[in-house]
């Protein structure tokens, strides 16, 4: 299991964060992604983008305030 910090990001850490997925998790491990909510659009968004592609969301909570904190388990290839 991996946590990413993508909160310097704003609002355009989508990529990045498929990207990791791909890149740096090990088939069927999960990884732990921080990023600011802004105006709840990004939840669903990033949602729908691990779906689409073909990963698994675990889990999706509020971290605090102005963040929020998913689980995604990569597919196994």
């Amino acid at each position: 299991m991996k946590r990413y910090d993508l909160r310097p990001l704003k609002d355009n850490f989508y990529d990045r964060m498929i990207k990791l997925i791909d890149k740096d998790l090990k088939p069927a491990e999960i990884g732990i992604f921080l990023f600011e909510i802004g105006d709840f659009s990004s939840v669903q968004k990033s949602a729908d983008i691990v779906k689409e592609n073909g990963h698994e969301l675990m889990n999706s909570l509020k971290y605090n305030e102005a963040d929020w904190t998913i689980s995604v388990k990569r597919k196994v290839d």
